[in-house]
């Protein structure tokens, strides 16, 4: 199947998605395709009366469509239905992806795509599995854990993986039985929206799923500051993260899930496979071009290994093939904006200035479009900006180590803890090290997640609050009473 394709010829989704139905609105935000710098959209700005809007037709279509009290079953059936849609209709999403966002169109048809379908068929199952609990009490009483859905659950989603960061939102939501109104990012909105039309098409009730599209600061705060909405969850930056917490204090009190930045450390120990070990770091910094917030980007390394990984590393990245992710021979992304592509090249510059060596990369690609060249920083210390800051791009930093203590301080982030990698063929040390080691996910001889969605992600420290995947989070979609009866005899 050819997957290349012209990014001119194809129609993209007008207006928020309200209702089952588009909801044609003004473009006020200019949108720039990141392969080739070209403006080609604007995308309309949601005020606070239309996501009030958006809130009103959710809770009247859970209401008169009985989704969050109908035999679940009925939930799950649905949602099979919509997973085999994404499926067959998972060229048109790729594309309209490609044309917007950083990821190949190749990347998504085996990637993304697949896997939201598997996330939507994953959380389905949950609907009539997990319920209310019936826990020990005395013989003369009856105690339970009753759950139910919030209502109207309000998701915030990211422009790096714009329809794999719907599905971590939408399944568990609606597996639960809540109604969803979600903002995807400004400039990646196209895939989401029709994700949400092919909902409707599976049989799942209008009004369910509601997309409104805008930026933060008007339609984000309307949204999280809103009383109708029973839980808000967002996958995004520290600082955006903050700017919600703040706005839910000022505005109410409700429930969040938040996934947030990080600066993930690998470490690697000398007894490791370092071809192994080198692909996978590699993988980890090449992949999105390093726009990931679990991206590996501190690699730390035993001082006998540094050399022979640092040589495979610089072998590895010269094999990128950059190119428009509308092109299937592309296997390397651009950077998302111009704003982005200047903020990794200042933070290069700044360590480099600093003392950093660079034996890789460090500058920008010369050709069309946003493409920072894979880059690796030697000679930093924990107080260089690219150890303390979230780059979100192709940069790796690379130290060394001579015993465990000394890795283990180095991995250690003062405000970040979202994921870690470590590689050792020692298992007792692998053990021994993952308990020590302040993050919400490890891997352990690999770097990726794998199609296990039972796995939950979340992070540690500033790196957020709550879970996404795994029963974790479809248990985050449903709040609990506590229920005791009195069984003594009343006559």
């Amino acid at each position: 199947m050819a997957l290349s394709f012209n990014p001119d010829t194809i129609e993209l989704p007008r207006g928020h998605f309200i209702g089952g139905r588009y909801i044609d609105a003004k473009g006020e935000l200019p949108m720039q395709r990141p392969s080739d710098a070209i403006a080609y959209a604007d995308c309309p700005v949601a005020d606070a009366a239309l996501v009030d809007q958006a809130v009103s037709v959710a809770k009247r279509a859970l209401r008169e469509s009985g989704w969050a009290t109908r035999r679940p079953r009925e939930r799950t059936n649905a949602m099979h239905r919509w997973a085999d849609l994404i499926e067959a209709e998972g060229e048109t999403l790729a594309r309209l992806e490609a044309v917007s966002s950083t990821r190949p169109i190749g990347q998504l048809i085996q990637g993304d795509v697949a896997v939201t379908a598997e996330q939507i068929r994953f959380f389905a199952e949950f609907a009539d599995k997990e319920g209310s609990d019936l826990v020990p009490t005395d013989d003369l009483s009856l105690g339970m854990i009753m759950t139910e859905p919030y209502g109207v659950v309000g998701a915030i989603t990211p422009w790096n993986f714009p329809l794999s960061m719907a599905g971590w939102k939408l399944g568990p939501a609606l597996a639960a039985g809540n109604a969803i109104v979600l903002k995807p990012s400004e400039m990646t909105p196209f895939s989401t929206l029709y994700l949400a039309q092919l909902a409707v098409r599976a049989g799942i009730p209008e009004g369910l799923i509601n997309i409104v599209l805008g930026d933060g600061q008007t339609t984000g705060q309307a949204m999280t500051g809103h009383p109708d909405i029973g839980k808000i969850s967002f996958t995004g930056s520290t600082g955006a993260g903050s700017a919600i917490m703040a706005n839910i204090a000022r505005t109410g009190v409700k429930p969040m899930t938040l996934e947030l930045g990080g600066k993930s450390p690998q470490i690697v120990f000398s007894d490791s496979d370092l071809t192994l070990a080198a692909n996978a770091i590699a993988n980890s910094i090449l992949s999105n071009a390093g726009q990931a917030c679990v991206a590996g980007s501190r690699v730390i390394v035993e001082e006998a290994a540094m050399e022979p990984l640092v040589a495979a590393l610089r072998a590895r990245m010269a094999t990128i093939e950059p190119g428009p992710t509308w092109d299937e021979r592309s296997n390397y992304s651009p950077i998302i904006s111009e704003r982005q592509i200047d903020r990794i090249d200042a933070i290069v510059r700044a360590a480099r200035d600093a003392g950093a060596e660079c034996p890789a990369g460090g500058n920008r690609l010369e050709r069309e479009g946003y493409f920072y060249a894979p880059t690796l920083l030697s000679n930093v210390d924990q107080v260089s900006p690219a150890i303390t800051e979230e780059i979100f791009g192709p940069v790796l930093t690379v130290q060394s180590f001579t015993d465990e203590e000394e890795a283990l301080a180095l991995a250690d982030h003062p405000s970040y803890g979202l994921a870690a990698g470590l590689f050792t063929r020692d298992l007792n040390r692998a053990i021994r090290t993952t308990r020590r080691l302040q993050a919400g996910t490890i891997w352990v001889n690999r770097y990726s997640r794998s199609r296990d969605h039972i796995l939950p992600t979340g992070g540690y420290k500033r790196s957020g609050i709550g879970k996404d995947l795994g029963r974790e989070a479809y248990h985050a979609n449903r709040k609990s009473k506590s229920v005791l009866i009195n069984l003594q005899d009343q006559t």
